[in-house]
């Protein structure tokens, strides 16, 4: 995009930064990410729920904007607070793009009203849910799952700390309707699946909706999904030209 003008890339592993600037003219890999805070309008997260935890509010009280691709750290009520308060205060802006799930977008228009019921099918293929401590722990061997098998039901708050690596669109989810402790979340595990699926149901007065995504991996990162990546490009290119559809 010829608006940006530099993109400073950090990473725990500088080789990876490094990999990723190859790919760019304006990539500068730089060591910290608070020294770089002065040169910019916007922090992209993209690592992990502790890397959000970590530096959200170090971004937000220096004024800076920054977009959360880790949403599941927004689950802790008095962490979320504080980082929107902050922002407030030092009117920074915090982006939450709709990720890797369709719907979001009725979801947040229906919150104007009533809403009463929100459900997310999250459907995985057994793999993907391995060596995870809440699967263990309940004696799943997921190399042996011969059918669709559902490996957890509960609130979406629960299902953003059993599994932070894959249910972050619960959070998402969350946000934009009825909260964490009113947002039901079903994973399911199938070994027939060659995709990972999210049906969001919700209902209110403004009648019913079903959203069904069937999601291919990206190519770069295989453990997420093309569209997370594609919603995080689609909402940078909205936040550089200032030009947004559909808020």
């Amino acid at each position: 995009m010829s608006e940006v003008k530099r993109i400073y890339l950090y990473d725990t592993d500088r080789q990876a930064a490094e990999r990723v600037a190859s790919t760019t003219k304006k990539g500068i890999v730089t060591e910290s990410v608070e020294e770089e805070l002065y040169h910019c309008d916007l922090v992209i997260e993209a690592a992990s729920q502790a890397a959000a935890k970590h530096f959200a509010p170090i971004v937000v009280e220096r004024g800076v904007s920054m977009m959360l691709m880790s949403v599941g750290a927004l689950v802790d009520d008095d962490f979320r607070n504080s980082v929107f308060q902050k922002a407030s205060k030092t009117e920074s802006c915090i982006y939450i793009p709709s990720g890797a799930v369709c719907g979001v977008d009725g979801l947040r228009a229906a919150r104007e009203s009533d809403v009463e019921y929100v459900e997310l099918i999250t459907t995985k293929a057994p793999k993907s849910l391995e060596d995870i401590p809440y699967v263990l722990d309940k004696g799943i061997v997921v190399d042996d799952l011969k059918e669709r098998t559902v490996i957890y039901t509960g609130t979406a708050r629960e299902a953003v700390k059993l599994f932070p690596k894959n249910i972050n669109v619960a959070a998402t989810v969350s946000l934009f309707g009825i909260g964490f402790d009113k947002t039901k979340v079903t994973i399911v595990a199938d070994p027939d699946t060659t995709s990972n699926s999210h049906e969001l149901r919700y209902r209110g007065v403004f009648g019913e909706t079903v959203c069904h995504t069937y999601n291919v991996p990206s190519p770069e990162n295989p453990r997420t999904s093309h569209l997370a990546a594609l919603s995080a490009a689609h909402a940078l290119r909205s936040l550089v030209k200032n030009v947004w559809i559909a808020l």
